[in-house]
Order: structure tokens, then C-alpha cells, then sequence
């Protein structure tokens, strides 16, 4: 049962609405539809939405992205576990738009899920949001960095299907 969705990303208005912070804009679409708002709370921020009647925390780490994992330490206290947990994050892997669940498997990479692995290994849901790969793998860097472009102005119907693919897998628990 999904109890705790994190959206990763950096925070900052520097980095908002980078591809590397597609996982705060989808927990921010989730917390606007439940019209709930964010709350500080130690190091990163957290908003509440009931789904059908399923209680679902919404999480931001404020740590950026290499540090992401540090937020397991206070939810295991809070009696949180990595069965419990959904991940949102952009992937290099899929094409831009493309947006999949999956549970387990490596990280491919991402430095913000090598962070979580290294506190609650790799068993947990993710929502995984497509952003392409740079012609040049030298560009990763950047490219993660990077605002979307204006020929990538589909962004808000892949947050919105983002959503909706999340509430439904909320829904099957």
C-alpha cells in the first residue's frame, strides 16, 4: 500500500521546472488537485492528500538530488518502509512523455535513486517520467539541468497522465 510518495528534484527556482525536477512537479499537480499545500518539516517538505480513503503523504527532499535518501532516516522512524513508498523521477532511459510504474530494479545511474538505494536498497515502487537522452552522452549533466524546451511543451499533459497513472495505482491497493 502506497503510503509515501517522494518527488525528486532540486530545490530552488533555479532548478524549477528542470527535467531533473519533473518529480516535484508531479507531487506539486498531485497536491494542487487534492488542494492540500506543503509544509516544512526537518529537511524536506511534506503534503497530506487521502486518495479514495487511503492517506498518502507527499514528500519534497530539500537536500538536492545526490542527497535524496537522507529522508529515509525519519520516515523508518515514522514506521515507513520501502514497501510503502513510491519514487517519482525523470528517466534518461525513456523518451520524453513516456511515463511507467515499475517496482525494483537498479539506478541506472540517477544519482538521486542511488541515494535511497543506499539507505532502503532497490524494492520500492517508482513512477518513472520520460525526458530523453542528449545526443551527446557527455551532455547528461546539463541536459538533467536544463529547463524543458518549447518543442517539449507537452510537459503538462505528461504531468497530468502522471497523476492520473499515480491515483490509479493508489486505487489497486
Amino acid at each position: 500500500m502506497i503510503k509515501t510518495i517522494i518527488g525528486l528534484g532540486n530545490p530552488g527556482a533555479a532548478y524549477e521546472k528542470t527535467r531533473h525536477s519533473v518529480g516535484f512537479m508531479v507531487v506539486n499537480a498531485l497536491a494542487d488537485q487534492y488542494g492540500s499545500t506543503w509544509r516544512p518539516q526537518h529537511n524536506y517538505l511534506v503534503s497530506d492528500i487521502v486518495v479514495g480513503e487511503q492517506k498518502v503523504a507527499l514528500i519534497k527532499p530539500q537536500t538536492f538530488m545526490n542527497n535524496s535518501g537522507n529522508i529515509f532516516t525519519y520516515l523508518q522512524k515514522k514506521g515507513i518502509g520501502a514497501s510503502d513508498i513510491l519514487v517519482v523521477h525523470d528517466e534518461l532511459e525513456m523518451p520524453f512523455g513516456r511515463v511507467a510504474v515499475k517496482f525494483g530494479g537498479s539506478a541506472r545511474g540517477h544519482n538521486g535513486l542511488k541515494s535511497i538505494m543506499t539507505y532502503i536498497g532497490d524494492q520500492f515502487m517508482r513512477c518513472r517520467i520520460g525526458i530523453g537522452r542528449p545526443l551527446d552522452k557527455d551532455d547528461v549533466s546539463s541536459w538533467v539541468l536544463e529547463r524543458f524546451r518549447q518543442d517539449e511543451q507537452a510537459v503538462e499533459v505528461m504531468i497530468k497522465f502522471s497523476v492520473d497513472t499515480i491515483v490509479k495505482e493508489i486505487e489497486k491497493k
